[in-house]
């Protein structure tokens, strides 16, 4: 028992659990899923639908935190995967086909792979700290969105675009399926290939990797490529979903939702050791507690505190020192009897 207590994923998945209880008490169908025109349909579907961006995101986050990195520019790598992909299917000739969904698809991830390089290079090549390197592009990035879609919303008009974000495969939304398989082959190569354990050791030390003759350059450079990457997806998704490119709103605060959902899953932000299914389970509590939010009526002013608290609660639940705090009783003393012998 004391060992499942000490587990790193234990508390968060029973945050999760009370969650969906939580809303299963005010809302007596939270938990209910149906069919309908053969697509399955509910709150918890709407759950890992609406937080198929931050599970990306927060994919590539993990494995840029395990380099002992940090990654603050996807939300803006969101922003204009978004507005290259929905201005150039508003200007194409033939705004509504296939192939021009394609192509705004395919320059959308080109684009995060040119970002996730650059980013990459400062850190990797110039020896710029993670958190400086990033914040340029999460500065200048939003920027660039807005001079992609000369500050206006994008609206287009292509079903197979808006599939993305909205559409249906076999019953489940595309964006869970995307979502899933990002999810699958980031646990093939990191699990099942030497990749993982390269990154674990890039983390915990940089300097002995490297004397060991690892690549640590070309590992960083890798992870922030895949952060790029994961990024520019999510940024399909948003903006697909709302068939819409908002370059001042589409991902807006979405590295916060990620970095806590990465920290809540276990993941060290010092490096190394790292969790990709913590992370998942991290993703789905940010998820729920916006829906819970809404579910309890709670003010909308006041819901990044709400969230606030309740990641606040689950970070110390899994920290072994505030939980031998919680669970340091007071010891009555022994009494031992004695006997007095007399002389």
């Amino acid at each position: 028992m004391n060992a499942l207590l000490k587990h790193r994923l234990t508390w968060p998945v029973l945050a999760l659990v009370l969650l969906l209880v939580l809303n299963q008490l005010f809302r007596s169908d939270f938990l209910s899923v149906r069919v309908q025109d053969g697509h399955l349909y509910g709150s918890l579907i709407d759950i890992l639908r609406n937080g198929a961006p931050t599970i990306l995101i927060a994919l590539g986050m993990t494995l840029v935190i395990a380099s002992r990195g940090i990654d603050l520019s996807v939300g803006a790598v969101a922003a204009i995967a978004g507005a290259v992909s929905c201005t150039y299917i508003y200007n194409s000739p033939d705004p509504s086909s296939l192939r021009t969904a394609s192509v705004g698809v395919a320059i959308a991830v080109v684009a995060g792979l040119v970002l996730g390089l650059w980013n990459g290079f400062l850190v990797s090549v110039i020896g710029i700290q993670p958190i400086i390197a990033t914040l340029v592009l999460m500065t200048a990035g939003r920027g660039l969105a807005q001079l992609v879609t000369d500050g206006q919303i994008i609206s287009v008009s292509n079903d197979s675009y808006q599939a993305i974000g909205a559409g249906f495969f076999l019953g489940l939304p595309i964006s869970i399926l995307i979502a899933a398989a990002a999810f699958g082959v980031a646990g093939l190569l990191t699990r099942r290939t030497a990749l993982g354990t390269l990154i674990e050791a890039v983390g915990i030390n940089p300097v002995a990797s490297r004397l060991a003759g690892l690549s640590a350059r070309s590992i960083i450079w890798t992870v922030y490529v895949f952060s790029g990457l994961c990024a520019a997806i999510a940024g399909l998704m948003i903006s697909s979903n709302v068939t819409a490119a908002d370059a001042n709103n589409a991902g807006l605060y979405i590295e916060m939702d990620a970095i806590l959902a990465v920290v809540i899953g276990g993941t060290s932000l010092a490096g190394g050791r790292y969790s990709l299914v913590g992370t998942l389970v991290g993703a789905l509590i940010i998820q729920t507690l916006t829906t819970t939010v809404y579910t309890l009526g709670i003010p909308p002013e006041v819901t990044l505190v709400f969230k606030a608290l309740v990641v606040i609660v689950v970070c110390l639940l899994q920290s072994s020192k505030a939980r031998d705090l919680l669970r340091r009783r007071k010891r009555p003393v022994a009494q031992q009897s004695g006997v007095k012998v007399a002389v």
